[in-house]
């Protein structure tokens, strides 16, 4: 809950507390971490007993801890209250002793995207908003070093759960909660226009990144099953107006297939669907462990892809996927233990 939410379940249930007493108990819960009382700056006992009564304060579990042994990517593996599974990632910043976390929003996912082993999963069921915070408490208070970030890049499609998500996100960027600038917490959508027009009519601060991966119509609806509910020209339209309301430059992910989505026609069609909107490329190397699964982009493959964008006037970076050992990189969250 944010301060004023938790005053005001509170006094419903009769109990009297002031704003700065609902902001300290949920900073000594959340910003600090601490579960029970007293607080380091008390409350009255009578707030205290009420929490005890009828706030629910259950932890998550943590099943595995996994470190990549070669960038320090660790993976958490969750249990939740009725069983399901859920992880998050803690990934190292390049500012020593940085870290951002990984966050799921749902268990499994809907969106059935080929490349991507959650998206093969199916969805179990979308995370309330302390599950997405409870994950990232609980990752943050293990970090040996200061957690200055959060993405919602996890299990899930965010923007399918975009309440419970923008909730969570709120609760990570106050204050008295993750305590984290709302400009470092980035939320990843695969096109969910509804979604994306919802948040241009109310722009949040913090960040958003459209993972398209094709602009070809067809062959997106091919990879992205469930996304292909909406054209490439509806993502398109719902990024130039997210664009206008928050201006600067919209992100878009784009997972790199190896003779798949780098030739011609993707560079034609982003020329024609983005002409005009100031964009920035994120190109991310596939992670498919399968045997007969999608293969990476060659070296030569992703600098011609590179050098084609250019027409766009967009940079383009090509993003590290870390983690990869422990099945810990974009597109390998599947909810099964790895051998730490």
């Amino acid at each position: 809950m944010l301060p004023t939410a938790l005053a005001s379940f509170l006094r419903e249930h009769d109990v009297a507390i002031r704003d700065d007493e609902a902001r300290r108990v949920l900073a000594h819960a959340i910003t600090r971490g601490r579960d029970g009382f007293p607080l380091e700056r008390p409350v009255p006992k009578r707030i205290e007993a009420a929490i005890a009564e009828l706030v629910d304060r259950r932890p998550i579990e943590i099943l595995e801890r996994a470190t990549d042994p070669a960038d320090g990517f660790v993976k958490y593996l969750f249990r939740l209250h009725d069983g399901a599974l859920a992880e998050a990632v803690r990934i190292p910043l390049e500012k020593k002793d940085h870290f951002s976390v990984c966050l799921s929003s749902q268990a499994g996912c809907a969106m059935g995207c080929l490349f991507c082993a959650t998206g093969r999963m199916g969805l179990e069921r979308h995370l309330e908003a302390w599950e997405i915070v409870a994950q990232f408490v609980a990752v943050r208070d293990e970090a040996p070093g200061r957690v200055s970030g959060a993405v919602f890049q996890g299990q899930g499609e965010p923007l399918h759960n975009l309440d419970r998500v923008t909730q969570a996100a709120r609760i990570l960027s106050s204050p008295c909660g993750g305590a984290i600038s709302g400009s470092a917490i980035t939320i990843s959508t695969v096109g969910l226009v509804p979604g994306i027009l919802k948040l241009a009519s109310d722009p949040p601060p913090w960040r958003l990144i459209v993972s398209l991966t094709s602009a070809v119509d067809d062959k997106r609806r091919r990879l992205i099953p469930a996304a292909g509910a909406w054209r490439v020209e509806d993502i398109a339209d719902a990024v130039r107006a997210y664009q206008r309301a928050v201006g600067g430059r919209v992100t878009i992910a784009w997972v790199l297939l190896g003779g798949v989505n780098h030739g011609p026609d993707e560079v034609e069609a982003l020329e024609r669907l983005f002409d005009g909107v100031p964009l920035r490329f994120n190109l991310i190397d596939v992670n498919d462990a399968r045997p007969d699964g999608f293969r990476r982009a060659t070296d030569a493959e992703r600098e011609a892809f590179r050098d084609a964008l250019q027409v766009l006037g967009a940079p383009v970076v090509r993003r590290y996927s870390g983690g990869v050992a422990r099945h810990a990189a974009c597109g390998m969250l599947a909810s099964t233990k790895t051998m730490s």
